[in-house]
């Protein structure tokens, strides 16, 4: 049967590759048309890989897939933006509020 045949572990790195280059532009994109943006490194779980979650100075924030808290790291040394682990300091309060405006906001 050909639905259980093996695929070559070189097309699905490529691809991780790939979505992995995207995602740090994304990042990147982020940190250079926001002010005062920090990032913040969220552990792998049983239902997530890695993250990092990138916070402005208005609390406005974004998520992306890394693929170990060493890459995300260099993310943000090469960018000058300080970075902190989530289960040491928590999110910031900013973020919080972030969130509250917007649900209130959705619900005007």
């Amino acid at each position: 049967m050909a639905w259980f045949r093996r695929r070559g572990g070189s097309a699905t790195a490529s691809t991780d590759r790939a979505a992995y280059r995207v995602d740090l532009e994304y990042l990147e994109q982020f940190v250079r048309s926001r002010r005062g943006v920090e990032a913040f490194l969220e552990p792998r779980t049983t239902v997530t890989e890695n993250t990092v979650i990138l916070i402005a100075h208005d609390g406005e924030w974004t998520r992306r897939r890394v693929p170990n808290p060493e890459s995300a790291r260099q993310f943000a040394f090469k960018l000058s933006i300080p970075v902190y682990d989530v289960r040491l300091v928590g999110y910031p309060q900013r973020m919080r509020d972030y969130n509250q405006r917007r649900k209130a906001a959705g619900n005007s």
